[in-house]
């Protein structure tokens, strides 16, 4: 059995993509999936990429070369058209500190504030990489379009969530069942392309 290292500490997306690879064919019996909490000798990577693709690849590579076992890592943002992409890939520091949620919605919202409907339009976007200790890798990209609400509403997901209402919906994302997130979020988009190649890749 092969092992697969997810850059990530997140118990939640190691399931996710646990589930996705099972849909492919991938099930525990040809994969072993472990999170990067299997191996906490192994400090985390610095993102100091400019590109979700570059910022996942840098967490693969690091995360391969380190367990000498094939890694998946995924880097995802919030792209808003009137700020030109911002904040992209510094979405979860937006507001200065990483990992503040509401700190970064209210100051999102504080810019957006004068914003008509109409130009309020934004994606989330995710990158996931596939990267094998002898330096080979594979990036594909998910993308979930939407416009960002005035105010938050809904209580599930994570981030900003709260704030974007995806194309032909009438909730946000955090108003969505996981599952339903799952079927159409960035993520789930990527990781999906993803399952492919890593069958491809691991045999």
């Amino acid at each position: 059995m092969k092992r697969l290292i997810l850059a990530t500490r997140n118990t939640h997306k190691v399931t996710e993509l646990r589930a996705i690879l099972a849909d492919a064919g991938l099930g525990p019996a040809a994969i072993e999936l472990v999170g990067a909490d299997a191996y906490p000798e192994i400090p985390d990577v610095k993102e100091t990429g400019v590109t979700f693709a570059e910022n996942a690849l840098l967490k693969a590579h690091a995360l391969a070369r380190a367990t000498g076992h094939p890694a998946v890592a995924d880097d995802s943002g919030l792209c808003v058209d009137v700020l030109g992409g911002a904040p992209g890939i510094f979405s979860a520091r937006w507001a200065g500190r990483h990992g503040d949620d509401k700190a970064n919605l209210d100051l999102l919202l504080a810019q957006l504030a004068d914003i008509a409907d109409e130009h309020r339009g934004a994606h989330f976007a995710c990158a996931a990489a596939l990267a094998l200790p002898d330096g080979t890798e594979r990036v594909v990209e998910g993308r979930l379009t939407g416009t960002l609400r005035h105010t938050p509403a809904g209580t599930g997901g994570f981030g900003y969530d709260p704030v974007l209402q995806p194309d032909g919906e009438t909730r946000t994302c955090a108003e969505l069942t996981p599952e339903e997130k799952n079927a159409i979020s960035h993520r789930g988009q990527a990781f999906r392309a993803l399952a492919p190649l890593v069958r491809e890749l691991l045999g």
